[in-house]
């Protein structure tokens, strides 16, 4: 029964998936392709990912990254959240376990709540490809909205966030 409790939404979803087969063979069939497909996207992606943050777990030590992204880090660590998340390669759902990682290592909420901003919206590569497709004009007027709006996000959520769940946050982090 415990196993079951720990992978029931598995369980339950291939039991939907097997009805919805049983009652519309064509629309079960492309619904198992866009599972598979979507299973073997992540396989590919998250294996590099959880390499990455081995590396970055025990190469740069706790102090560093409080050094560098702190609470005191002020606008160093904002910048640096930008960059490491503008710089980023991968779909969205990367950026959490390295956020995971950024909170067990001491970088404040901010930073973290500014990385995951810039990791969903700023992506160099995204930028790039705007640039060619829809011109300068929209790319930097889109810039120039999310830029902020990324920075005021994080601040008032940091500062509306209560302290004792900041602490829960970090100490699940920490269990990582």
């Amino acid at each position: 029964m415990k196993i079951f409790m720990r992978y029931r939404f598995s369980v339950v979803s291939v039991f939907i998936l097997t009805l919805i087969i049983f009652f519309d063979q064509k629309i079960g069939m492309r619904a198992a392709q866009l599972a598979i497909s979507s299973f073997r996207e992540m396989a590919l992606i998250i294996p590099p990912i959880f390499i990455l943050l081995g590396l970055l777990d025990s190469w740069i030590s706790r102090e560093v990254m409080m050094r560098l992204m702190g609470d005191d880090s002020g606008l160093k660590g904002i910048a640096l959240a930008f960059f490491l998340g503008s710089a980023a390669a991968g779909p969205l759902y990367g950026a959490f376990p390295v956020a995971g990682v950024f909170m067990k290592k001491g970088v404040s909420l901010l930073n973290v709540l500014i990385f995951i901003g810039a990791w969903s919206s700023t992506k160099i590569p995204m930028l790039l490809f705007e640039l060619s497709s829809l011109g300068a004009p929209f790319t930097l007027t889109r810039l120039a909205v999310n830029i902020p709006g990324i920075i005021l996000i994080a601040l008032i959520l940091s500062k509306i966030t209560r302290k004792k769940d900041i602490e829960n946050l970090y100490e699940k982090a920490r269990l990582f």
